[in-house]
């Protein structure tokens, strides 16, 4: 007859203490790794707070290439400091910022999310893991090290061009 347990020392108290704690200890690694490798992953959910326009005409956005045109005439809340826009197609937030316009790639530099962001403050927020960025692009506080691509903006009458 085979025995499955084996004691070489001790007591069979002992022995279940000491496989209760490493199997304890091994469960709680292995739900808190899972936890971690999940929240880190790279794939993000659209936040549906956030403004999305859709990058086509009647939203009055135009993606051509490397150029993104805003009607102002259609998008009109972005005409007011403080509001913003991701344009999710062309992976680029818009904010006015006291009046002036800015424009960053919505690429997060920490993970590489690009649809979860808030901006207040003047401060744009990956809600993805908690980087701030200002208006620049430049970091604020991380886990993000290095800053977002800024692209250049410029205003003519009601339509404002983004060139990335």
């Amino acid at each position: 007859m085979s025995n499955l347990l084996t004691i070489k020392s001790g007591s069979l108290t002992e022995s279940r203490r000491k496989f209760l704690e490493k199997t304890g200890t091994s469960l709680i690694l292995a739900t808190f790794g899972a936890a971690f490798f999940t929240s880190c992953s790279s794939t993000d959910d659209a936040d549906p707070a956030s403004p999305t326009p859709s990058g086509n005409s009647s939203s009055g956005i135009t993606i051509s290439g490397n150029t993104i045109s805003i009607d102002l005439s259609v998008q009109t809340e972005l005409t007011s400091p403080g509001n913003w826009l991701l344009i999710e197609n062309a992976k680029t937030l818009v904010a006015n910022v006291n009046g002036s316009f800015v424009a960053l790639t919505s690429v997060c530099t920490h993970s590489g999310c690009d649809r979860n962001w808030t901006f207040g403050n003047s401060r744009f927020t990956c809600t993805c893991h908690g980087s701030v960025f200002d208006p620049s692009g430049q970091v604020l506080q991380g886990p993000a090290t290095t800053p977002l691509t800024p692209y250049t903006t410029q205003v003519s009458g009601t339509k404002l061009v983004v060139t990335r």
